[in-house]
């Protein structure tokens, strides 16, 4: 294997063991000792109802059965709730209210879905047999399921104490100075959009496996995760109270976590509680629609956008007030998402003066939401760039000139937003016209005509974006020397399909000048691995820069080691292609040699230990921001409402390359999500029966093969100037940037023979004919 360098289009090193059935997922593992007992959860078939009553003594009776809990249970043992870890204070300075939320329900259940009881048996069939056994009397309630019908006055409380249902109202921005900007305004535009509830659905569902040791009093947790340590001290801390040290979690391959598998599920400290209590395995693993109805669900927002115009449609202040559903309860990070997560990327990448955001938390009867891939920045950009092309409609302005007039020039970099932030790099209108370019716009009017002439609708769409990623807490590289001539990198960042192995080598190798095969890598284990999380497309720029950080400890110490073991003066040491050399001879050692002769203690300096094993915490200095322009275009059957994207565009802005192979291939997968997000995917819950709708794949649909553009990608960088690599976050942009132009080319096509300026996502087939068919009766009446 050769030695890799910064920039390379690496293959990810991990492909050819997870293609050829050597990963490790979840429900592979295979532990010794008896078969696991088997765990299943029996849920609410409610949206809403009181707990009158619980009988689970014939469960309890039935063959196999192990062991039966309840909230009863849970409260006997004294257990704290599943929590959500974000204060948020409201705009009038207080803090935001809470919804206490037992790992079992025990008065009252406020989803479809929520947890009533776990059984544990020899076999799972025996498991949900025995469920099946458990008599619960409900007493059904009144719900909802509307975002913005859950705010209203008088609707149906999720929670007694919350009034209106309104957990938070939260605000950013200056309010004075954004309503003189109306006030002075030539023109004001206004429009309402909705962005959608997902469900995650990631190739592999969640799962949890534990293990328990009688001689120490430990259990191990094995489940699919995006780093260990965002679970151990709220499991074992915070819901058990049995203490960080008493329990050890590890994660093997995950097939897909998009944010939702970062969090606590009440499931998790429900197994390491039935295992404890057995002295015995336990494993759940849910089916796909118990997923539907119990995984976290992404975006569900509501908003109204205004925008004042100056006569020549400059932005003088926008004004957004979002509606943003919670679920039936907070989660792990669910309060931070729809607010300080994504609300100062509203004012994109534009040089408005003025903005206020206010963001009202809404509780419904629906399954709780937190983060899905981008995080509170794919629901700011669809908002912005939706609205950005409506104003050009209807200003009479080409897409792209209304953007240009506003666009932040490059003379004004760093440029600090009026929402907090500072963009420290960028060229956000040359960006824009390269994607432009790539799509051949200019060519675009004879293909819409040659389009027309077939009895087609062609149009094409535009959205720039920018992400605020990169940040966050630290991330540390630890380096351990083998015995083999190999080095070992520990992080505690979490891949989850992402390529992290490929990239963490690719630098490791890059910086030390070694052979990637002597670089190991390993995660996923609380008892080893140090503190770190993925998710933030924060990898490569604090991990990988940690990275760095490490590897040039190990180059420094070595150096003095090297002076000693072949006296010299440690300034006529050089080093390079994994080799210590004395400045102008001919005498080397190898990395792998100093590290050995490091352990001596008289090589090394005073005051420090044996060994180059090392380690480096990169802490964020500042976010970076990841920009780019994405243009769609498509052909719509005016007769069926069904569509075809004919050509997808991207150039981003990323500061550097790192691997430019997996970057095209993050991108990739990002566009398929939001291209899904556009046209097929949605969480329906029936409003009179709160019961989930879509609650599997024959119901939900998602992006097809035949959906998912090929996506012509390049690159225009600027590189980031608050990290050593220059880097940018990636891993979430092209489902950030996707369904505005998805939407915003639908739009174009349809406008000209409808005069329909807005519709919202998902634009399926059908809602397409139905709106196509409306404004046709309407245009002809």
């Amino acid at each position: 294997m050769a030695k890799f360098g910064i920039g390379q289009s690496v293959r990810r090193l991990e492909d050819p063991r997870l293609l050829t059935g050597g990963g490790r997922y979840t429900d592979d593992t295979r532990l010794d000792g008896p078969a696991p007992a088997r765990a299943h959860v029996l849920r609410s078939p409610h949206a809403h109802a009181d707990i009158r009553r619980i009988d689970a003594e014939a469960a309890r009776k039935a063959p196999g059965v192990l062991l039966v809990f309840t909230g009863e249970d849970v409260k006997k043992a004294g257990f704290g709730d599943v929590p959500c870890i974000v204060p948020l204070d409201n705009r009038d300075g207080t803090p935001r209210g809470d919804t206490p939320r037992p790992m079992l329900a025990q008065d009252r259940v406020r989803h479809v879905g929520d947890p009533v009881a776990l059984v544990v048996a020899e076999t799972l069939e025996q498991a949900r047999d025995a469920a099946e056994l458990i008599e619960v009397d409900y007493a059904p309630r009144p719900h909802v399921v509307g975002t913005f019908e859950a705010a209203q006055p008088g609707a149906p409380l999720v929670h007694d104490h919350i009034k209106d249902n309104i957990v938070f109202d939260w605000a950013m921005g200056d309010q004075a100075a954004t309503d003189a900007a109306f006030a002075k305004a030539d023109r004001v535009v206004k429009l309402q959009i909705v962005n959608q509830r997902l469900i995650v659905n990631s190739m592999e569902p969640r799962g949890a496996i534990c293990t328990y040791d009688g001689k120490d009093d430990r259990s191990t947790l094995w489940l699919s995760s995006q780093g260990v340590h965002m679970i151990r001290p709220v499991v074992a801390d915070m819901i058990l109270k049995i203490g960080s040290p008493k329990l050890r979690v590890r994660t093997g391959d995950v097939g897909g976590g998009f944010g939702m598998k970062i969090f606590v599920h009440p499931e998790y400290p429900m197994v390491v509680w039935a295992s404890r209590t057995l002295k015995r395995t336990v494993k759940w693993i849910p089916d796909r629609q118990e997923a539907f109805q119990s995984d976290v669900q992404g975006r569900d927002h509501v908003s109204i956008a205004e925008m004042a115009l100056d006569k020549d449609c400059r932005f003088l202040g926008c004004r957004i007030t979002t509606y943003a559903a919670l679920g039936a309860y907070l989660n792990h990070f669910s309060v931070f998402i729809p607010t300080l997560a994504g609300s100062s990327m509203l004012v994109g990448l534009y040089q408005t003066p003025a903005a206020y955001i206010n963001v009202k938390g809404v509780m419904t009867n629906t399954v709780p939401t937190d983060a899905y891939r981008g995080a509170g920045r794919p629901e700011a950009a669809y908002l912005l760039e939706r609205f950005v092309d409506h104003i050009a409609r209807e200003t009479g302005l080409a897409p792209d000139e209304i953007r240009a007039r506003n666009l932040i020039k490059p003379a004004q970099i760093p440029f600090a937003t009026a929402l907090g932030d500072t963009y420290d790099s960028g060229n956000f209108e040359t960006v824009m016209r390269k994607g432009m370019e790539k799509a051949d716009w200019k060519g675009f009017p004879a293909r819409r005509a040659a389009a027309l002439a077939r009895g087609k609708w062609r149009g094409i769409g535009m959205a720039t974006y920018v992400e605020k990623c990169g940040g966050g807490p630290p991330e540390t590289a630890v380096a351990k020397f083998n015995d083999d001539d190999t080095v070992t990198i520990f992080v505690g960042n979490q891949s989850n399909g992402q390529g992290q192995e490929t990239a963490i080598r690719q630098i490791a190798s890059a910086r030390l000048g070694i052979d990637a095969d002597r670089i190991r890598f390993v995660q996923g284990d609380s008892d080893t691995v140090p503190e770190g999380m993925t998710g933030g497309s924060r990898m490569v720029s604090v991990a990988g820069t940690a990275t760095i950080g490490v590897a040039d400890k190990i180059i420094a110490k070595g150096k003095l080691v090297a002076a000693s073991v072949m006296e010299a003066a440690a300034a006529d040491i050089d080093y390079g292609d994994g080799a210590f050399r004395i400045v102008g001879t001919d005498r080397t050692m190898s990395l792998f040699e100093v590290a050995r002769a490091a352990k001596n203690p008289k090589h090394v300096p005073a005051g420090e230990q044996p060994g180059l094993d090392d380690e480096f915490t990169r802490t964020p200095a500042a976010d970076t921001f990841p920009n780019g322009c994405h243009i769609c275009e498509l052909e719509i059957d005016p007769d069926t409402g069904t569509l075809e994207i004919a050509n997808y565009s991207v150039v981003d802005d990323f500061g550097a390359a790192l691997n430019p192979l997996l970057l095209q291939g993050q991108v990739h997968g990002g566009v398929g999500q939001g291209v899904g997000q556009a046209l097929t995917e949605k969480t329906v819950y029936d409003p009179e029966s709160g019961q989930l709708l879509s609650g599997s794949f024959m119901d939900y649909a998602l992006p097809r093969a035949d959906i998912v553009p090929h996506v012509h990608f390049d690159l225009h960088n600027s590189p980031c100037t608050t990290n050593p690599l220059g880097v940018k976050g990636a891993g979430e942009a092209g489902a950030i940037g996707a369904p505005p132009a998805v939407v915003n080319a639908i739009v174009d096509a349809i406008y000209p023979h409808t005069g329909v300026k807005h519709v919202d996502m998902p634009v399926t087939a059908s809602s397409l004919w139905a709106t196509i068919a409306a404004h046709r009766t309407r245009k002809a009446a």
